[in-house]
């Protein structure tokens, strides 16, 4: 790989000193704290890590729904969220109603509504397991002192999906999001350090039946064990309403979860979510919480640390840059701009200025390619194009950088072949 100054010296930048070079995100204090207003370049890396959420999910059988960021307070008493995260969520709007279960309160967390997608109509044991996967906003009251870059804010897009399934199906549908959420990271290119399966520990503040704990905790040692990954228990570590697989990445100074499987038996309970059983009688079904890329946000956040603003090109928000060498060459420059946003690629086209000045200009920007147009190469219908994160340059037909990248960038691929 041909590293950048900042990489041979040894230096690591945070993405919100990368964003300075990149224009992914902006802030500004009248839309406040935490709230980061994503740039265009920034929308085409949130549409594109959306695109690989929704596949993943569609693969896996998932159905996309829709639903409201607010719900009524009386909702969020019924998960029970308020009672657990009341300090954490922002205050209740009146309606000037008066009543208190009219207040509107934006939502901490996207399982109520899921919960009342699936109560809509009945269900049969045979329509089992139904998974309902939403892209959705959530919102938490963070105070001003923790808020950081996209690592940390007050609307979070989360990728997410909830499973309501049969008892006997929580390992199997465990066991299929773990695996979709460790591919995920493949292809992210983020390491995960261990999978951590995260156990209630001895205090009274855990919903739900030790039958249940046990049940479940064995439905994700299965799960995990089907999956071949070893996970390291950690008593203490599991959300409030049951056990969950976490997927952990870390440095000496911190460590946090990337991606999640989780089972729920206390929404189903509070909900009274149901399935009409073989025997003609009325079941509970389990809920499990899939977390498989992970927040926009902090996803994104990770993918720049980790490629040091060099995104590979199929998340890259500019893929390659165009640039002919003088005015002669336009015309050349135009048609492989042309056949790359025919084929759906990202081009920019960069005509002015010294070639010298135009190159540093890419490589500050961390385009991973640079394509160079001469009277030689137009006169030949080739490309010069520099493979910036690769370190190699290569001489080849219109057609065939173009084929390259688009097989590069349909398969989601770390390198182009050329």
């Amino acid at each position: 790989m041909n590293l950048d100054p900042a990489d041979r010296l040894g230096l690591r930048f945070d993405h919100r000193d990368l964003n300075r070079d990149l224009d992914i995100f902006a802030t500004d204090p009248l839309a406040g704290s935490g709230l980061p207003l994503w740039l265009p370049d920034g929308a085409i890396v949130f549409a594109e890590l959306e695109r690989l959420a929704a596949e993943l999910a569609r693969a896996d059988g998932c159905v996309p729904v829709k639903t409201p960021v607010l719900g009524k307070r009386a909702l969020f008493e019924r998960s029970g969220h308020w009672a657990k995260f009341a300090e954490d969520m922002f205050p209740p709007m009146s309606m000037g109603v008066g009543a208190e279960e009219d207040d509107l309160v934006l939502r901490p967390a996207n399982c109520p509504h899921h919960a009342l997608v699936y109560k809509a109509r009945p269900h049969s044991y045979r329509e089992l397991p139904i998974r309902l996967h939403e892209l959705a906003p959530m919102f938490r009251a963070e105070r001003s002192g923790v808020l950081s870059g996209l690592s940390r804010v007050r609307q979070i897009n989360l990728d997410d999906t909830h499973v309501f399934c049969r008892p006997d199906q929580v390992a199997d549908e465990a066991g299929k999001a773990l695996r979709s959420a460790l591919k995920a990271q493949r292809i992210l290119g983020l390491r995960v350090d261990y999978v951590r399966l995260s156990l209630r520990d001895s205090s009274p503040s855990y919903l739900g039946s030790s039958e249940q704990w046990r049940d479940a905790e064995e439905a994700l040692r299965k799960a995990a064990s089907e999956a071949g990954v070893e996970v390291v228990e950690a008593p203490g570590e599991a959300a409030f309403y049951g056990p969950k697989l976490d997927l952990q990445v870390g440095d000496a100074a911190h460590e946090e979860t990337i991606a999640t499987v989780q089972v729920d038996f206390n929404q189903p309970e509070r909900f009274d979510l149901s399935y009409d059983a073989a025997d003609g009688s009325r079941q509970r079904v389990v809920m499990v919480h899939r977390g498989t890329v992970g927040s926009m946000e902090r996803v994104t956040a990770a993918v720049l640390e980790r490629y040091q603003g060099r995104l590979p090109l199929w998340l890259a928000p500019v893929q390659i840059a165009v640039l002919p060498v003088s005015s002669s060459q336009d015309d050349a420059a135009r048609a492989l701009v042309d056949a790359l946003l025919a084929e759906g690629l990202r081009p920019r086209l960069d005509p002015g200025g010294s070639l010298g000045a135009r190159i540093r200009d890419s490589r500050r920007r961390r385009e991973p390619l640079i394509a160079v147009i001469g009277a030689n190469e137009a006169e030949a219908g080739e490309v010069q194009v520099r493979d910036v994160a690769a370190g190699g340059e290569h001489r080849l037909s219109v057609a065939g950088v173009v084929g390259a990248m688009k097989d590069a960038y349909r398969a989601r691929a770390s390198e182009v072949c050329w």
